[in-house]
């Protein structure tokens, strides 16, 4: 992780919690929030000596540590987001150490093992269905239920639920895709709520990332990750964790970041609005790639074509009904102000 020294520290005196701080776009963003000089709590449930059910080497403690190797400030806290008791525990310490709560992100399993099964809804195994859920979606439910009360108190604050892909389809069972949209959803609704009191929610999604598990399945590491781009050279356009961090961090150093809430946002675009870099210099742009579906089977493109004209009819169709309900609702009187974020 580059040294924190020499870079602008916006989020000096801000706290962070980043929950599923131990991998992947998590750590990413729990690194680049303390790059950016907040104090980060590293939560999840992957500890030294003992792990997650993932069976993966990696734990909070070792992002914390990255953080501080970097000259920022970091704790980790073994935490089971599906267990309320011990989320409610969690932020009664950051209150009590802290007495504020700036920002949350929320990464818990998004790269859950039980997720990566992939085909059609009629041969889907849903004997996991419920874990899942439970992990994958109710745990955010649980988080945010009990971040929030710490931002609402200070009329000021920052969510972010990690999510995947830009548009509504993601993933490739319809347990994993009910997770990926539900977060979405959560973002939305929890925004209409939190706007009153100047508190922010949003959906943010990375591009292509090189997450631990995604070298590993390319067989490269972060050191040599460009030769995976000669059997997929869409993999040339990926990011590194980092970049989607450095996106949350640049989203909590906004001003203005009250005007995107609600809002499914992705590293890319954030990226062109902030002008960030990767830890290596480059600009990751995966929306701009022009897409090389040819590692794909042809099977996969025509659905990802059919799912993807439905979703633009059905898009549309809602939009215009929302309208025609918004118009039915009586306007709001001059005298009621928007509270202005102060994350």
């Amino acid at each position: 992780m580059p040294k924190t020294k020499g870079r602008a520290q916006p989020l000096t005196g801000r706290v962070a919690v980043v929950a599923g701080a131990t991998r992947g776009a998590g750590r990413g963003i729990a690194r680049a929030l303390g790059e950016a000089g907040a104090t980060v709590y590293c939560t999840g449930r992957s500890v030294r000596g003992n792990p997650s059910p993932y069976g993966r080497p990696e734990t909070i403690e070792e992002t914390a540590e990255m953080i501080t190797a970097a000259g920022g400030t970091a704790r980790a806290v073994r935490v089971d987001h599906s267990i309320e008791s011990e989320v409610v525990a969690l932020f009664a310490r950051v209150d009590h150490e802290h007495g504020r709560l700036d920002i949350l992100a929320d990464s818990v399993a998004g790269e859950d093992p039980m997720m990566k099964q992939w085909g059609s809804f009629w041969t889907a195994d849903l004997g996991k269905a419920e874990a899942i859920l439970k992990q994958a979606l109710v745990s955010h439910m649980i988080t945010a239920k009990h971040a929030a009360p710490l931002m609402i108190r200070a009329g000021r604050g920052l969510i972010v639920e990690v999510t995947e892909n830009d548009i509504l389809a993601a993933g490739g069972n319809p347990v994993s895709q009910a997770a990926k949209l539900g977060l979405k959803a959560m973002a939305l609704n929890m925004a209409a709520e939190l706007k009153a009191h100047g508190v922010v929610a949003v959906a943010v999604t990375p591009g292509f990332l090189r997450s631990e598990s995604m070298l590993e399945a390319h067989r490269v590491t972060e050191s040599n990750w460009r030769k995976a781009g000669k059997k997929d050279p869409n993999f040339l356009e990926s990011e590194s964790p980092l970049f989607v961090g450095r996106a949350v961090a640049a989203l909590a150093a906004d001003p203005d970041v009250l005007d995107q809430s609600g809002q499914l946002l992705s590293s890319w675009e954030l990226g062109r609005k902030y002008k960030l870099a990767d830890y290596d210099g480059r600009r990751p742009d995966w929306g701009r790639l022009d897409i090389d579906f040819s590692v794909l089977p042809p099977d996969f493109v025509e659905l990802f074509r059919t799912g993807t004209e439905l979703q633009i009819e059905w898009l549309t169709t809602l939009a215009k009904r929302t309208r025609r309900f918004l118009a039915k609702i009586p306007k709001r009187q001059k005298s009621v102000r928007r509270s202005r974020s102060r994350v």
